[in-house]
């Protein structure tokens, strides 16, 4: 990536909303009229953390369509295993919507699609406008995104701050696949957080070694139909057993196609800029009650200064959560998300 070349944050709300209403329900911060609020409120701090290390020059917001899924009509298995979601985070995935829009940066609602979609579309686009991509998100689909232009940020334990920067080369150090081999190695894989089953028999290690001595699952499955030397050199004869398999090519098939990022969703890349107004983004940040990450979120999100920053509050300080009444904060359990912290 040039230095001179704009840089585009491109955020996968959704995500982080998500990881902040399980990490922060024992906070159970609430709005003045009672509403669940404590996953905006993360929200609203780890984008100012995102914003704070990668300094863009814009940021986008992608969110799913609540209302309609493209994919779900197509494919009625994806995600099928998966429950309504609480109330209570529908209406703060609702509220983000609405507070980021407010806050002035670009908010992306695709019809019928995926914040993943706008993900991709703004890692596509970005270069014919001059400009690289930062990608924050927990979701690994995005790693096949990354390139010359693209970064991922991936979200894990510790949030934003502790998270890796994802190029090119440290995904093949901690894969063994290139960013273009990458939605192979998935389709392989499997994901059962989609409820996509892999390939019957195929780790991770195996794709990874496969796809590292021929190129591509094409090339995999062509090399099986003509003999399979090369795939049974590459991960011994059982494995290349289970990839013979007829239902190995479908599961393939059928992962490729739901992973399938779109790239067209229409996305303005001269919205969002930065500075937002000043006014906006303490009023925003103060009605959360973010009064410590306010003087951070004046500086980077406004570019103003004049705001000396509060000493660091530490839980032997005023102690943790805050103490309020038990209606804007009761005890809440925090759902237990050690199946999303691993980095892969």
């Amino acid at each position: 990536m040039s230095g001179s070349e704009r840089v585009v944050l491109v955020v996968d709300g959704n995500s982080l909303v998500h990881r902040a209403f399980h990490s922060q329900a024992r906070t159970g911060f609430r709005s003045g009229e009672g509403r669940p609020r404590w996953a905006v409120r993360g929200l609203l701090s780890q984008l100012v953390v995102a914003v704070d290390r990668v300094d863009p020059d814009a940021v986008v917001v992608g969110f799913d369509d609540p209302a309609v899924s493209l994919r779900r009509q197509r494919w009625p298995s994806y995600k099928a295993h998966r429950g309504d979601k609480l109330p209570a985070l529908v209406e703060q995935l609702a509220t983000a919507v609405d507070v980021v829009r407010e806050l002035g940066v670009s908010v992306v609602v695709p019809p019928g699609l995926e914040a993943d979609d706008v993900l991709a579309s703004v890692a596509g686009q970005a270069p014919r406008a001059g400009a690289s991509t930062v990608v924050v998100t927990s979701d690994r689909d995005a790693f096949g995104l990354i390139d010359a232009h693209t970064r991922v940020l991936r979200v894990i334990n510790g949030g934003v701050e502790a998270s890796p920067m994802l190029t090119p080369e440290r995904l093949v150090l901690l894969l063994g696949v290139r960013p273009e081999q990458y939605p192979d190695f998935a389709a392989l894989r499997g994901d059962p957080s989609d409820n996509l089953p892999g390939v019957r028999g195929i780790g991770p290690r195996t794709a990874a070694r496969l796809l590292a001595a021929v190129g591509s699952a094409q090339a995999a499955f062509a090399d099986l139909e003509a003999g399979g030397c090369r795939v049974t050199e590459a991960v011994g004869p059982a494995a290349a057993a289970r990839l013979a398999d007829p239902a190995a090519r479908q599961a393939w098939e059928l992962n490729r196609a739901v992973m399938a990022m779109r790239t067209d969703v229409p996305v303005d890349l001269d919205t969002g800029r930065l500075p937002l107004p000043t006014a906006v983004v303490r009023a925003a940040f103060l009605t959360h009650e973010l009064h410590w990450t306010t003087a951070t979120a004046l500086r980077v999100l406004a570019h103003d200064e004049s705001v000396t920053p509060r000493p660091p509050i530490t839980p032997l300080e005023v102690g943790w959560p805050p103490t309020r009444s038990p209606r804007r904060y009761p005890r809440l359990p925090a759902k237990p998300v050690s199946n999303q912290l691993s980095l892969f």
